[in-house]
């Protein structure tokens, strides 16, 4: 019995691929990167067989190349993802996401009393523990360890 093998996501003539994200954070990376705003063909591949991680997800974006900054956003919630640059149907580059020493406007801070949940001012945490990910607020110095993270 021959087995036929078919790739599980239509391949790219050129964009990015985002890769090894693990399946339970996929439509957060999603949100992240703000990907519905997008006006170009996106593929988003969820629970896929991964040799690696068992499921992976995968989001595959048409014509679009993004900066350092965004890509490093996603290492807060997903830190083992692959960033493959497509042009011509080949990969050009790989990359690796890698956590920032800060972060500006993408996480709450859970202090109640924290001036940036009174005024209408942008979050700003400086990354204590790249490995275990605890970041600490500018403001009032509030950690915050990884499993306690809010995106804004």
């Amino acid at each position: 019995m021959e087995h036929k093998k078919e790739l599980q996501v239509a391949a790219l003539e050129n964009g990015t691929v985002i890769d090894h994200i693990p399946s339970e954070q996929v439509f957060k990376v999603v949100s992240i990167l703000e990907i519905e705003k997008l006006r170009t063909p996106v593929t988003i591949g969820y629970s896929l067989d991964s040799k690696k991680m068992g499921k992976k997800g995968i989001i595959k974006i048409a014509d679009k190349f993004f900066e350092e900054h965004e890509i490093n956003r996603i290492s807060l919630i997903a830190p083992s993802v692959k960033l493959n640059i497509i042009r011509d149907y080949e990969v050009k580059e790989k990359k690796w996401v890698a956590l920032p020493d800060e972060l500006a406007g993408l996480v709450k801070c859970n202090n109640p009393k924290c001036i940036t949940n009174n005024e209408p001012m942008k979050t700003r945490f400086k990354v204590i523990d790249k490995e275990s990910v605890i970041l600490k607020c500018h403001y009032c110095e509030t950690k915050i360890k990884k499993e306690e993270i809010v995106l804004v």
